[in-house]
């Protein structure tokens, strides 16, 4: 495993982390705590460094699960963890997103119910959990999050633009806006806007970047096929049918790449996200354990050269080739 500097931080991160979500979640399936234990702690035993919560997932498991597994290791691991979403006052339905709240008040609230689940006295990364403009633009907020880093309960934030793909001006406001030394996104072969469009800026503000969803929701790790079925919890089972069908389209348009490497696609697509300016560290979706060896061995992987990545990024702007398909006319 290789690690790098998070941005202007004094963070060091490996270059694959650990999303808790995939373990404190039923969206990618349902995993029994023994094993999602087991997962985060053999992470920890094979070089990954960083671990990545938030207390809205599993309102508040995602915390409590990462303390259960490795509270005797935590001056070995970076935990970044999200605050915003208000799961005290309200029941979440679905999927849809909980209400936010961002107060003084709100904020100190969720920072000490954090520390306690996560059995630590300090967060290396508080992260604004998917805000919205008008949040980005609220001095208090930024002002409690400075109060805590000098109180020595947190020691950097930052911010994790979401839930989806978009959120430019999000982005845009956070970087040049607000100097975010940490921002989260998503980044992917398939999903390459609009991290590109705030590639320069980080690199001149030095944000760094912590990528999620290396993937694409699961199309380029090797597991999917056009017969493929997802549970009704999984979050994946909400979308339209050729969302599946056009991706695997797209994915046989990067044949060359397995051809001309010597790594899996699942490992070339990190290393594709890892290859961005400013990125520190890429989350794949990890639900078991040859998953997790795959991934976490793509730090050690060769890099893309620059000819194989700009091939990718021109088949990105051609929509990898793939005619979209057109509303049918039938009456």
């Amino acid at each position: 495993m290789k690690y790098r500097r998070l941005g202007a931080t004094d963070l060091d991160v490996s270059e694959v982390g650990f999303g808790v979500w995939t373990v404190s979640t039923n969206w990618w399936g349902k995993i029994e705590e023994a094993d999602g234990i087991r997962l985060l702690q053999r992470a920890h035993d094979i070089g990954v460094s960083y671990f990545d919560t938030a207390d809205a997932y599993g309102e508040g498991y995602g915390e409590e699960i990462l303390a259960k597994a490795l509270r005797d290791r935590r001056n070995d691991i970076v935990i970044g963890t999200k605050f915003g979403y208000d799961f005290y006052n309200h029941v979440r339905e679905g999927h849809q997103e909980r209400p936010q709240n961002f107060t003084p008040e709100f904020i100190r609230l969720a920072c000490e119910r954090s520390l306690k689940r996560l059995g630590t006295d300090y967060i290396d990364l508080y992260q604004i959990h998917n805000p919205r403009v008008d949040a980005i633009e609220k001095d208090d907020l930024f002002d409690t999050l400075d109060q805590l880093v000098r109180e020595g309960k947190v020691r950097h934030h930052g911010v994790a633009v979401g839930p989806d793909i978009g959120w430019y001006e999000e982005g845009e406001a956070s970087i040049q806006d607000r100097h975010a030394r940490a921002m989260q996104i998503i980044y992917s072969i398939l999903e390459q806007e609009p991290a590109k469009r705030w590639f320069s800026m980080a690199e001149k503000e030095q944000t760094g970047f912590l990528t999620r969803v290396p993937h694409a929701s699961g199309l380029l790790d090797g597991t999917y096929s056009k017969d493929t079925v997802f549970d009704p919890e999984d979050h994946r089972s909400h979308r339209k049918r050729e969302w599946l069908t056009e991706g695997l389209k797209k994915l046989a348009a990067l044949d060359f790449l397995t051809e001309e490497l010597g790594s899996t696609i699942g490992q070339i697509a990190i290393k594709f996200a890892l290859a961005g300016p400013m990125v520190a560290t890429v989350l794949p979706n990890i639900t078991n354990t040859p998953q997790l060896e795959e991934f976490a061995a793509a730090s050690d992987t060769e890099d893309i050269p620059a000819e194989l990545l700009d091939r990718v990024k021109d088949l990105y702007d051609e929509n990898f080739l793939v005619e979209e398909a057109q509303p049918s006319t039938a009456g």
